[in-house]
């Protein structure tokens, strides 16, 4: 085994979790140590959350992670690359086209037999007229018509099959469309790795040629999922079996195959820092800054490229001189001078003074001025750190003073006139984190004759496809929700779920929907049967769903199934742990319910000064099933804020328990057990007694 080969591991995805978006991915990579201790892991998608990567050994104890780092490589694919589908399509477009063709030649031979016709020889004046050869005339068409049934019959069979090969181009181009982002393009490979550094000892020796296993766990954005379920109940049962299915959706850029699913309710992205409270100093001097992590620039920066310098102009190559034709001769192009950078601008007044303030000083060394980058011109105000955007930590002189440069004579004034500037505080300048990862700062060349020549700047040549890879991975995020479904974070509410499944899954990475089985959630269940006479004389069927476990059942789709029979698809409400929901199943045709109504208006009191309102309720329930039920039956009565009008309430109705927030004001129930092909009445009322001076808005009259 060569030394690139021992340094590339192969690595297999194993377990992913899935939160509200996005998801964290787990590999496992075996293999030996090369000597110098560098392992290179490859298989990780495009779409890699950037500060997300994570490795540790799962091996012997003393072997450790240093170093881990992410590289993106490119790399022309061979012929034997995995592109089935693709070629497919080709060959589909190819055949129908050639359809298309024989479908045309068919058409213009048609067109031609469908010119023939007889043309009759010039006559000339002196000549007499000539009687018609009809049976040629006869024999010609009788040609025409033989040869036209078979080429119609041929041009049919000939669009029959350019409509059979059109169809296969358009499924196979949708297949195409919806397949997997984990296909490569087809000519050009890109290979995302990790480049790991172990140190450490085994048994007291080196860790080379050991075989260790390593875990990588990074984020990815363009995973999302949605909680749905299934309801297997029999009548007559107190329990039953729901089970609890996800649909997930992911564009990542690699395919789920064979891993362990979990499924998280928590926010990927939510802040996990705590605030941190400064202090308000007062006075002259302020709290030393923390260290930078910035380092002097190299002495001798400016003849870094001497030498290239002193070897002349290069010439340019014949292609890529513009114009250039074969046989010329390139013509060498002298060295372009330095740009002189403008000026340093006037700096922005700064919005108080550092006496009444405890914040660290702004990136880039101090207060408006211009730092003046090492064995250069004065650079312009800076702009991050390093006065131009995105410099590096070796651009920027240390000297923190600077006198402004006077305006120039005759210059216009401003508008309004700045106050002078403060000094600056002293200390290195506050390079950004991504000025100091050290190991992705890129040397600018010789080529480079702006300020940033023969410097260290981040490289952000990738970023751009980078970016691009993330934008369509979170393009999942916009897919349509399946009916009744409901995004976890929004039925979580307060509190985070985890949900692992039970078995390993499948889930490509093509932006749809899919469905995955999580396992099976014991619940409690049993039938009852609700109406409501005064607003519908309809009975209906409802499951007392209760949750036992210490889990919450998160809102989405439940497939209800009674006896073995599909019944409807419901939306199944947020079941905390511990908590009871009601899961209507639609009207109970075996079960018939009437309510009668009676008032009666009368008076009393010691001068008839009470208007009495008497409310008469009569139900009538019927059971025509094979099997008792339990009916619970709601009604309502007036609530009033007038302390002189008194409500008085007929024995037998009893206010729900499930909560005043659970039912409107003035709810009553009562429950009923019915035999089976049994009946019951229930009896009730109100009486409302009203001052003789008052009287119910829209008269007294009305149930």
């Amino acid at each position: 085994m060569s030394e690139e080969t021992a340094r590339r591991w192969g690595s297999t995805l194993d377990s992913v979790v899935v939160y509200a978006e996005g998801a964290v991915c787990r590999r496992l990579a075996r293999g030996a140590v090369p000597p110098d201790g560098r392992v290179r892991v490859a298989g990780l998608p495009r779409a890699l959350e950037p500060g997300s990567l994570r490795a540790r050994v799962l091996g012997p104890a003393g072997v450790r992670v240093t170093e881990a780092r992410v590289e993106v490589a490119s790399e022309p694919l061979g012929d034997g690359a995995p592109d089935a589908l693709r070629r497919e399509v080709e060959r589909l477009r190819d055949a129908c086209a050639a359809a298309q063709g024989r479908r045309d030649r068919q058409r213009t031979l048609i067109a031609e037999v469908e010119g023939l016709h007889p043309v009759s020889p010039a006559r000339k004046r002196e000549d007499p007229y000539r009687r018609t050869a009809v049976d040629a005339w006869l024999e010609l068409a009788d040609f025409v018509d033989e040869r036209l049934a078979r080429l119609h019959a041929r041009l049919v069979e000939l669009e029959e099959e350019l409509r059979d090969a059109e169809h296969a181009l358009s499924v196979a181009a949708d297949r195409l469309a919806r397949a997997s982002t984990d296909a490569p393009s087809p000519h050009v490979g890109t290979t995302v790795s990790a480049v790991l550094t172990l140190e450490g000892a085994v048994g007291g020796e080196a860790p080379a040629e050991v075989e260790l296993e390593l875990e990588l766990e990074y984020g990815v954005p363009g995973a999302v999922w949605v909680p749905a379920y299934r309801l297997s109940h029999h009548r007559g049962d107190d329990g039953g079996r729901l089970v609890l299915r996800a649909s997930v959706a992911q564009r990542t850029g690699e395919d789920w195959t064979g891993v362990r699913l979990a499924l998280a309710t928590a926010d990927l992205r939510r802040r996990t820092d705590l605030p941190r409270l400064r202090s308000v100093r007062i006075g002259r001097r302020q709290a030393a800054p923390a260290p930078s992590g910035w380092r002097e620039p190299p002495a001798g920066l400016s003849d870094l490229f001497a030498g290239y310098e002193a070897a002349g102009p290069r010439p340019v190559p014949a292609s890529a001189s513009g114009g250039a034709v074969a046989g010329s001769v390139a013509v060498p192009v002298a060295a372009a001078p330095a740009p002189t950078p403008p000026p340093a601008p006037t700096p922005p007044a700064f919005a108080g003074p550092p006496t009444l303030t405890g914040a660290p000083p702004p990136p880039g060394g101090g207060y408006g001025f211009a730092p003046e980058p090492y064995g250069g011109p004065p650079a312009p105000a800076p702009q991050g750190y390093g006065g131009a955007p995105g410099a590096a930590p070796g651009s920027v002189s240390r000297s923190p003073r600077r006198a402004m440069a006077p305006a120039a004579p005759g210059a216009p004034a401003p508008a309004a006139a700045a106050p002078p500037p403060l000094p600056a505080p002293s200390g290195p300048p506050r390079p950004s984190g991504d000025e100091l990862d050290y190991a992705s700062l890129v040397l600018s060349g010789p080529d480079d004759r702006g300020p940033r020549r023969g410097r260290l700047f981040p490289d952000s040549s990738s970023d751009a496809v980078t970016t691009e890879y993330r934008r369509r991975a979170e393009g999942v995020a916009a897919l349509p929700l399946p009916r009744h479904a409901v995004r976890p974070r929004e039925s979580a509410g307060s509190f985070d779920h985890r949900f692992d499944a039970a078995a390993r899954a499948d889930v490509p990475s093509d932006g749809t929907w899919h469905t995955v089985t999580v396992g099976e959630i014991p619940v409690g269940l049993r039938t009852e049967y609700l109406c409501v006479p005064s607003v519908e004389e309809t009975v209906y069927t409802t499951l007392v769903v209760s949750n036992a476990t210490g889990q919450a059942l998160l809102a989405g789709p439940v497939e209800v199934t009674v006896d073995d029979e599909f019944l409807l698809t419901a939306a199944l409400p947020t079941l905390a742990p511990g908590g009871v929901r009601r899961l209507g199943l639609g009207p109970a045709e075996a079960i018939r319910v009437t309510r009668r109504t009676h008032l009666r208006e009368s008076t009393a009191g010691l001068r008839n000064n009470v208007t009495v309102l008497d409310h008469q309720v009569h139900v009538e329930l019927v059971n025509r099933l094979a099997a008792p039920a339990v009916v619970e039956v709601r009604e309502r009565v007036p609530v009033t804020s007038e302390p002189d009008v008194r409500i008085e309430e007929r024995a037998g109705w009893a206010v729900p328990e499930d909560g005043p927030e659970e039912h409107a004001a003035g709810t009553r129930v009562r429950r009923v057990e019915l035999p089976a092909g049994g009946t019951a009445v229930l009896e009730g009322g109100y009486e409302i007694r009203i001052p003789a001076g008052k009287a119910l808005v829209d008269g007294n009259r009305r149930s």
